[in-house]
């Protein structure tokens, strides 16, 4: 009986709307991204965004106050039943959001822009990651939209791409 209705419960988040998302977002109600798929959200705050992957918390007080989620893959998120759930989604939000963090110490803006979008195409895909705006990626890393267009144009073009 518990898995049906945890079935039941994953099928109304796992097709709501971008809208619907936000919503529950804002709604303060956590959630934790599917960690039985490759899929994520990316969420915009004020002046960054923040990359929620397999496992990590969602919603309550980490996003109250974003304005636009980007779901990546296909995107499932499930209601966390036990307390020890709850905080292993804390912790595994906190580690997405370290990983991000190590891409935004290279002060160099193309670089970033490159680890970024090689990060995701190694995990997600070309095809995923070509249905990902620009702005959403710029603003996890810190760079213009232009610098994330500029990688992804010339990414075919190993003289272009920066070596580390």
């Amino acid at each position: 009986m518990r898995d049906e209705t945890l079935n039941l419960q994953q099928e109304i988040i796992e097709y709501s709307g971008v809208r619907d998302i936000l919503t529950q977002l804002n709604s303060g109600q956590l959630l934790m991204v599917n960690s039985r798929r490759r899929n994520g959200l990316i969420i915009y705050k004020r002046f960054h965004a923040e990359f929620a992957g397999p496992g990590a918390a969602v919603g309550s007080f980490f996003d109250v106050d974003c304005h636009r989620a980007i779901p990546v893959g296909d995107l499932s998120l499930v209601y966390p039943e036990t307390q020890e759930e709850r905080q292993k989604a804390y912790l595994i939000r906190r580690q997405w959001i370290r990983l991000t963090q190590q891409l935004t110490d290279n002060p160099v803006p193309l670089q970033r822009a490159q680890m970024i979008l090689n990060q995701f195409e190694n995990y997600f895909g070309a095809e995923t990651v070509a249905e990902v705006p620009d702005e959403a990626f710029a603003l996890l890393v810190g760079v213009l939209p232009q610098t994330i267009r500029m990688m992804r144009r010339n990414a075919d073009n190993l003289d272009m791409r920066i070596k580390f």
